[in-house]
């Protein structure tokens, strides 16, 4: 009973684990906003990455709420039209970080790269979010698994959504 105890103790206090009032400042934390089509990245309380992404076609596509990373992988197999991982076809680009929107287990819905890099900046997607492939790498290695994601879409600056959040310290 005692390390029954002791292991719910030290998963619950862990940064990763996405349970408890996350984000808290410090946390990595990521704002997607479907009216300007950017993301932002907040880490240790400031937003240190804004990023030009595509999302869905229409705006249903793309789910609004807030999600937690839940798998990421290197070079992403394309299940949909059989593509490997890694080539040239492949839509999903270089990386995936999966998210549960919709009750989903994080192979639906993610942030990835691309293999059409002109097609960032619009609604272009069938609901995933989409980014330049050096982006997505650099977000990839600095996102932990159990990072919340917040979509949403709105005027409303970037600062003053983390804000509400909790999630920046200024």
């Amino acid at each position: 009973m005692k390390l029954v105890l002791i292991f719910i103790l030290s998963m619950t206090m862990s940064p990763i684990w996405p349970i408890g009032p996350n984000p808290i400042v410090g946390d990595p934390f990521i704002i997607i906003n479907k009216e300007t089509n950017q993301l932002a990245f907040i880490n240790d309380g400031e937003i240190i990455g804004l990023f030009s992404i595509a999302t869905g076609v229409s705006s249903e596509l793309t789910p609004e709420g807030e999600f937690t990373i839940i798998i990421k992988a290197v070079n992403p197999y394309y299940r949909r039209k059989n593509i490997p991982g890694g080539s040239p076809d492949n839509p999903l680009g270089t990386r995936w970080m999966g998210f549960d929107a919709e009750g989903t287990d994080g192979r639906i819905y993610g942030i990835h790269g691309t293999n059409n890099e002109k097609s960032i900046g619009n609604y272009v997607t069938n609901g995933c979010v989409r980014m330049h492939n050096a982006e997505v790498e650099s977000l990839f290695t600095q996102v932990p698994i159990g990072t919340k994601v917040l979509i949403v879409k709105t005027h409303e600056s970037f600062d003053n959504i983390a804000k509400k959040k909790g999630a920046l310290s200024y």
